[in-house]
């Protein structure tokens, strides 16, 4: 895709322009701006400028390429581009990037001085905001300190940054859900297509940005086996299909045909979002009557726990899982029935 596929520019008369490749799902969605109104002759479509505006012409262009006018930029963001220049050089994820950019830009909300200002008692201050005010987790904590350790120690070359300790992880085990208890969210599915996604989740071992991102080749009909490519970590690797899962996806394949992505949202260039699967899981758990506080995750979870349970090798349940130390997957060990 062209670097250039959304251009989000300034007007003379201070007016917002936006051009870019014919799409009526996109037209259809600008129509909904107060205040729009398509220029024949430029072949542009036109808006009142306001921060409101921008904001929704990201939203709607989020899946794209944009390019925005810095004149429109708000200050934070022309604060961070080099940030982002910097991650994007590095091949970072975008989930990565778009976390990045969220804590230095609440640290810079926060404490309202410009980065080169910011001190190490600015950044301990926060990071006590967040425990303190926000009650964040500590992973979320965690996530936060790369954040502003990456920015200000990686990039501005800030020495105090290096000083700023982290908290103690949660020793929290996963939930586990039974067989039986699997058996019975799927069995209230009647949604092929619902139902294809959560037994792939399930019988394969999958995270939720792995199964919405499948395309239709990723799945090997004849050596069972599902490929994940690029996945966390920029990680690629094989897991397994099952029998039962396999017989699901053919029907589904049937049905619907899909063709780029092999669960397609209802703009077929788009995949469904980790969003929707979280709905369908929750719909599924509430009909089953699953009082366990669990996620679309805990899939994954009881995938792990019942190969261990059977007896498979821990190494191979890491190979399968993705997993870069074994040490994430013996955690699986304390939520394991074999060898209590």
């Amino acid at each position: 895709m062209r670097a250039d596929r959304v251009k989000i520019v300034r007007s003379q008369s201070g007016e917002i322009i936006v051009t870019f490749r014919y799409d009526p799902v996109y037209i259809e969605k600008l129509k909904g701006i107060r205040g729009h109104r398509w220029n024949p002759d430029q072949k542009c479509w036109l808006f009142p400028h306001s921060d409101n505006v921008i904001k929704r012409l990201r939203d709607i262009f989020r899946e794209e390429n944009i390019w925005i006018d810095p004149s429109l930029r708000q200050k934070s963001e022309i604060l961070f581009e080099d940030l982002r220049r910097e991650m994007v050089s590095r091949k970072y994820s975008l989930k990565t990037i778009k976390a990045y950019i969220h804590y230095n830009r609440d640290l810079f909300k926060f404490t309202g001085k410009s980065p080169k200002n910011i001190t190490e008692g600015d950044v301990k201050e926060y990071l006590f905001h967040l425990v303190e005010e926000k009650k964040v987790a500590t992973s979320t904590l965690n996530s936060a300190i790369n954040a502003l350790k990456f920015y200000y120690g990686t990039i501005l070359k800030k020495h105090f940054i290096y000083e700023i300790k982290r908290p103690c992880k949660d020793k929290r085990l996963p939930v586990v859900l039974s067989q039986e208890e699997v058996l019975k969210i799927l069995s209230t599915v009647s949604n092929i297509k619902h139902k294809a996604i959560l037994m792939l989740i399930y019988s394969a071992g999958l995270r939720v940005s792995e199964v919405v991102k499948l395309k239709p080749q990723d799945i090997d009909s004849q050596r069972k086996l599902v490929y994940i490519g690029n996945a966390k970590r920029r990680k690629d690797r094989y897991t397994l299909l099952s029998e039962a899962t396999l017989e699901t996806l053919r029907i589904y394949w049937e049905k619907y045909k899909p063709k780029k992505w092999l669960f397609q949202s209802q703009d077929k260039e788009k995949h469904i979002t980790t969003r929707t699967v979280q709905r369908i899981f929750s719909k599924a758990c509430e009909k089953a009557g699953i009082r366990k506080d669990v996620s679309v995750h805990s899939l994954r979870h009881s995938f792990a726990t019942h190969l261990l349970e059977q007896g498979t090798d821990l190494r191979y349940i890491q190979e399968l899982l993705g997993h870069k130390s074994s040490k994430t997957t013996e955690i699986y060990t304390h939520v394991s029935n074999r060898d209590l």
